[in-house]
């Protein structure tokens, strides 16, 4: 059952086809699409109605009180030319809005907004070649965006193939996504959803199958993200299924994530990022590297499969943190203010504190093991690991442990953090090192073949 946003008293439906929209891939209906979600608006609300059929377009913009109602055996084509999409410029700053960008669908500034029904977007995202290192967005569409926004509502849709990330809530509030499915597998940076500095939010029953990370985190500007509640969902990722991270400028608080199930995905024909193996990265990845903080986090009933290193949590100091410049000069942390105008670089070690794992099962994971680490004189502090069991191929024979040890020593501080930047850890389950009051309970770790490591090493920790 669908649920929408309540919308004005006696609104309606407004029906693409009758703006224009014709059931065909080969005939752009962007005007016609962008005429019927206007006119919704303007009119106080209502339904713009997607009916059965194949239709093609290119950037649309949503505004506030408009429902985008996809009925079952609609879907929405993204065009494969580039020139069909707008590029976007936010006043909203952050490292991801330093540019314009361009998008399937795109909103700034809305309130009560929701995408529901049982068809499909589809942005046909291997159209777009990967230019540079950071074109995502640039060259390559995101399916969906939101910048500061509030009150919106992702339901039952299914979404596939976008030029880069899938989804994207930057800077908004009070957001609900439920039972969706997404499909992103068909080029690079294909994140399967990214929360970045939102507040208040709830996502159930996902279902969704990524190349890059699966369900991400995020914090470009010093707003963090913050009272998120993520349960019931089936990830399967390439990279991380479940990540805090990378970029971390004003952190994660007040963090709530249960019952996921973690799995290989069923499709390896294509692979751009993550473990050769293709059973992913890690299942559980926790950052702070540019600064920013993370408190009070929980993570519980996860049931995994596969994986390269299923727990990393890592403080380090990748020196991309930012503070934003204010028109009068002034440095601020507060990522709302009007009159912010540039992020200034500055360098510094954020904090990790208040991170509670419990009830997560592992198999047939890779051999390196989990890892907790910080930096001397930054210690990763108060963490709870709680009926745990891990079960991987180990096979790590003595000899290799001299080599493993002395790849250790580096702290790799500046590093981009992946749970498999050191190899196979020094120990088979959890390697501790600049870390205060981590607590195991209950935590059990077998191997398919002999291993010579240690359950545990802890080093420098009080």
């Amino acid at each position: 059952m669908t649920v929408l946003l309540p919308l004005t008293a006696g609104a309606k439906d407004y029906v693409i086809t009758d703006f224009g929209a014709v059931s065909d891939t080969t005939v752009l209906s962007t005007e016609a699409i962008q005429q019927a979600i206007d006119r919704c608006s303007e009119a106080g609300g209502g339904r713009v109605v997607v009916p059965a059929g194949m239709y093609m377009t290119g950037t649309l913009v949503l505004r506030s009180h408009v429902n985008l109602y996809l009925e079952q055996g609609a879907t929405l084509y993204g065009s494969t030319r580039l020139e069909d999409y707008r590029p976007m410029k936010t006043d909203y700053v952050s490292l991801r809005t330093q540019t314009a960008t361009v998008q399937l669908l795109y909103a700034d500034h809305v309130e009560d907004v929701s995408i529901s029904g049982y068809g499909t977007i589809d942005g046909r995202g291997r159209a777009f070649k990967k230019q540079s290192w950071n074109d995502e967005g640039i060259t390559r569409p995101h399916l969906l965006r939101f910048v500061q926004s509030r009150d919106i509502s992702i339901e039952d849709v299914t979404l596939r193939n976008s030029g880069c990330w899938m989804q994207h809530y930057l800077a908004c509030d009070r957001l609900q996504i439920r039972g969706i499915k997404v499909q992103n597998r068909n080029n690079y940076n294909n994140d399967a959803l990214d929360l970045d500095g939102c507040h208040d939010v709830i996502v159930t029953g996902m279902i969704a199958d990524s190349d890059d990370d699966g369900i991400t985190l995020k914090s470009t500007s010093p707003r963090l993200c913050e009272n998120i509640r993520i349960s019931d969902c089936v990830v399967s990722s390439h990279c991380n299924a479940v990540k805090l991270g990378t970029e971390t400028n004003g952190g994660f608080r007040n963090i709530s994530i249960s019952g996921i199930v973690v799995k290989p995905s069923s499709d390896q024909s294509t692979q751009f990022f993550g473990a050769p193996s293709k059973i992913g990265t890690s299942a559980i990845s926790l950052e702070i590297v540019d600064g920013g903080t993370m408190e009070n986090v929980s993570l519980s009933d996860f049931t995994v499969e596969g994986t390269e290193s299923p727990i990393f949590i890592r403080l380090a100091n990748r020196g991309r943190g930012y503070k934003l410049r204010g028109g009068d000069g002034t440095l601020s942390g507060n990522g709302n203010d009007d009159t912010i105008t540039e992020l200034i670089p500055i360098d510094h070690v954020g904090t990790m504190r208040g991170l509670h794992m419990s009830r997560i099962s592992v198999r047939n994971a890779g051999p390196v093991g989990c890892s907790i680490t910080g930096l001397p004189g930054h210690p990763v502090e108060d963490v709870w690991l709680t009926d745990i069991t891990i079960h991987h191929k180990g096979g790590v024979v003595q000899a290799d442990l001299p080599k493993i040890d002395e790849a250790m020593k580096d702290e790799k501080e500046r590093e981009y953090p992946e749970a498999t930047m050191w190899g196979n850890l020094p120990a088979k389950g959890f390697y501790v090192r600049h870390a205060r009051h981590v607590s195991f309970q209950n935590v059990e770790v077998t191997t398919t073949l002999p291993d010579a490591r240690p359950m545990y090493i802890r080093i420098d920790e009080n």
